[in-house]
């Protein structure tokens, strides 16, 4: 008697619509979870709790740094899963079991000042290790459902294309559900409960259904310090890396930023989702363009092009965003966001695209797949720089002078705060994203040898 195997990936054959949404889906849970916090928890902390920016900013930062160790501990693992079993489907359940309770319990806190600041620390480390047992073996997914780069492309697209639903789901619909549940500590609160519950079901999708892609990471997984010595070898990774990192830092620092652009710069809180959505929203249409596009002028040139195209939109953001609350100001912010959101997209799929291109050429190199071990080191980076940029934006609240409060007491604003609210939004974004061209132009330099050994 035999027992029946889950067959080997191949390439388009295995490759239906129907495993590419199973698998995009669960970009939308990341996508929440990478968006709500960076966009509503330092404004929940100082504006809802009472918790001074500066404190509030190394509450969002360090359990991001935590993450910075524990994600490459948790691709390690990955790898060991795989060579076990073939997949990576236990860290994936047990990140799509654990992340929504903890989720939620970072917005139900039930003290202000010193203990929430406490409280919110405690849970945002539980949900953050918990989204790295996700996030990290997810990442490492496509890698292994294909090795032809077109096709890892089209996985790419499906995968944003959901990540960008999951980041305009949370950034346009939960601060509105925090105004309609009454604002203040119940607002969050309800808000974190309902984001719990999504993220829940659109994790557990995936997590059960991407079981037939088996896993090879060879025939044994490297440990952690014999994966991060061969990785260093694979220079073209880390100039993408880098990139990727300045990006996502800037990217973050703009999202903690829309909530205190939209109540003391355009005139209400409720401009946040507006701000949002204006962001996001064109990412859906875009992304598949940008594909397209880079089909044909080629993935790293479409990317050069979008980060000098979002460098200049933020800068654009200063002058529009500061001209006060009235209508006009409203609406050049919000066009010039829209803007932005087709660059974004650019900044979203085309380096994922490249990512497992740096993976498999590290095979040519080394003899081994270490997809685990690329996306641990690729994901920790990703929250250095998302938790870099709240962080740094509560260090310029807190320098010029910006005074916390909770709904029941709120505060008027100095000039020298008002502008550094707008500095963050505007031109520090702006500056981080023509950091990241040094690092794409390393990345291109070494571009020929990398598809050189990619197509051997």
């Amino acid at each position: 008697m035999t027992t029946a195997l889950v067959p080997p990936t191949t390439d388009e054959d295995e490759l239906t619509r129907r495993r590419l949404f199973v698998y995009g889906l669960g970009s939308v849970g990341t996508g929440i979870f990478s968006t709500v916090p960076g966009l509503l928890l330092l404004y929940f902390m100082t504006d809802a709790l009472g918790v001074p920016a500066g404190i509030a900013g190394l509450v969002v930062a360090l359990p991001k740094a935590w993450d910075a160790v524990f994600n490459p501990l948790v691709g390690a693992a990955s790898d060991r899963e795989a060579v076990r079993t073939g997949r990576r489907t236990r860290l994936l359940v047990a990140g799509a079991l654990a992340l929504p309770a903890a989720f939620a319990a970072m917005f139900l806190s039930p003290m202000t000042g010193t203990g929430a600041a406490v409280w919110v620390t405690v849970t945002f480390v539980l949900a953050a290790s918990a989204f790295s047992l996700f996030q990290v073996p997810y990442v490492a997914l496509p890698a292994e459902m294909s090795s032809v780069p077109a096709v890892r492309t089209r996985i790419m697209v499906w995968r944003i294309v959901f990540l960008t639903l999951g980041i305009l789901v949370a950034g346009g619909a939960a601060p509105l559900v925090v105004s309609a549940a009454g604002g203040g500590r119940t607002g969050y609160g309800a808000m974190g409960l309902t984001v719990g519950l999504v993220v829940a079901a659109v994790l557990l999708v995936p997590a059960l259904g991407t079981r037939w892609v088996r896993s090879r990471p060879g025939p044994e997984p490297l440990g952690l310090v014999a994966a991060f010595r061969t990785a260093r070898g694979n220079r073209a990774f880390f100039a993408l890396l880098a990139a990727f990192v300045l990006q996502a830092a800037a990217v973050a620092i703009m999202l903690a930023a829309a909530p205190y652009v939209a109540t003391y710069r355009l005139g209400g809180y409720g401009l946040t989702s507006m701000l949002f959505v204006c962001l996001v929203a064109p990412s859906a249409v875009a992304v598949p363009l940008w594909a397209k596009a880079a089909g044909r002028w080629g993935r790293l040139r479409c990317l050069t092009f979008a980060t000098c195209g979002y460098a200049v939109g933020a800068v654009a953001l200063f002058p529009a965003a500061g001209h006060g609350s009235g209508t006009g100001a409203v609406v050049a912010t919000l066009a010039l966001c829209g803007l932005l959101g087709v660059c974004y997209a650019a900044l979203q799929v085309l380096p994922l695209a490249l990512l497992p291109d740096t993976v498999h050429a590290d095979k040519a190199r080394t003899g081994q797949v270490q997809s685990g071990a690329f996306t641990g080191l690729w994901t920790a980076g990703e929250t250095v720089g998302l938790a870099a940029g709240p962080g740094a934006y509560s260090i310029a609240l807190a320098a010029t002078g910006f005074v916390s409060s909770t709904l029941d007491h709120p505060v008027a604003q100095t000039a020298t705060a008002r502008t550094g609210i707008l500095l963050g939004f505007s031109l520090v974004p702006a500056l981080l994203m023509l950091l990241s061209l040094p690092a794409l132009r390393a990345y291109g330099r070494r571009r020929a040898a990398l598809e050189t050994e990619t197509t051997r």
